[in-house]
């Protein structure tokens, strides 16, 4: 059994920064990517980022913006800089595999 957690959620202003840090704990491996998601309220669930053989993605929404790194095979930060009040979301770590594994969620606001 996985578990995932995520933390570093929390309240911001427009333009400043959070690390998200999410860990993953169970039968996983370095093989298995992981990324993050989000969901605002009344919005679906929206990928984020993905890591995968050290290889990065992004959503178009935080490209230049986010930064998604995996220093130790279990965990995966995101690093948000300049953020905005459409970042404002429940973000969600998930581990790729058969199925999927994901965190309870934190969150973050962006508020003036």
């Amino acid at each position: 059994q996985v578990h995932v957690v995520e933390s570093g959620g929390g309240l911001v202003q427009p333009g400043g920064s959070l690390r998200l840090s999410c860990t993953a704990s169970g039968g996983i491996s370095d093989i298995n990517p992981m990324g993050w998601y989000r969901q605002a309220p009344g919005k679906e669930r929206d990928f984020v980022a993905l890591i995968s053989g050290g290889v990065a993605s992004y959503a178009d929404s935080v490209k230049g913006r986010f930064t998604i790194s995996r220093d130790n095979w279990n965990t995966v930060d995101l690093q948000m800089n300049n953020l905005k009040p459409e970042d404002t979301a429940v973000y969600y770590c998930k581990v790729f595999s058969n199925p999927d594994y994901w965190g309870q969620g934190t969150q973050v606001t962006v508020v003036s």
